[in-house]
């Protein structure tokens, strides 16, 4: 059973507990998809207006670079999910370390990013009115990269706040917080950074690919 220490006084057990916890993430990551699917709309519509300036910008990303990228987001999936593993067999010490290895991808992911941002910076492929990329001059290329800097931006925020989440979940399983009687945090925070995986794997094919 569930230490009565865990379980808010507003619930009437520890099953009704997780069961909230569990629609209540559910219904955040829902809203998470609507988000990115309203992103990925526009981004087919205005794909579909300006499409030989898509073709050109899609073709200057570095498609090898984000295929490493998205090689980093899929361990830190399975370092998650080893994680989870690990907490429900009440082996926190292995749970902390799983729990900062995912972290630690998502850090690298962060940095390979970056490098790439750092690129386009230097290239003057910048959304909108500020770019100055004299080697593409097609009607639509700005919208874009800015389309490509809003919506890989808005994941990289992700990453971050997830990979903040699964450092602060390896000090509470550090800290013995964690069994096989509680562990839906971990569940929680996994089910997140799995989202954003996946946002990664239909904007990598969508922006660098197709």
């Amino acid at each position: 059973m569930l230490p009565e220490s865990h379980v808010a006084e507003h619930f009437a057990n520890a099953h009704v507990q997780r069961q909230a916890a569990r629609l209540g993430m559910w219904t955040f990551l829902g809203t998470e998809i609507l988000l990115f699917g309203g992103l990925f709309a526009a981004y087919a519509e205005y794909r579909s207006l300006f499409h030989q300036a898509f073709l050109l910008g899609a073709r200057h990303l570095d498609a090898i670079m984000a295929a490493v990228e998205t090689a980093v987001l899929i361990t830190g999936s399975f370092a998650v999910v080893m994680a989870h593993h690990y907490t429900k067999s009440s082996r926190p010490g292995m749970a902390c370390w799983c729990l900062l290895a995912a972290a630690a991808t998502g850090v690298a992911f962060l940095a390979l990013h970056g490098v790439e941002y750092f690129h386009h910076f230097k290239e003057g492929a910048l959304p909108g009115k500020y770019y100055t990329f004299a080697e593409l001059r097609v009607t639509g290329v700005s919208l874009f990269f800015a389309l490509y800097f809003l919506m890989t931006g808005l994941h990289s925020l992700h990453v971050l706040v997830g990979a903040g989440v699964l450092v602060w979940l390896a000090w509470r399983a550090v800290s013995g917080e964690f069994s096989r009687q509680y562990y839906h945090p971990v569940e929680l925070g996994g089910l997140y950074w799995h989202l954003v995986d996946l946002i990664w794997i239909f904007l990598f094919p969508l922006l660098y690919l197709v």
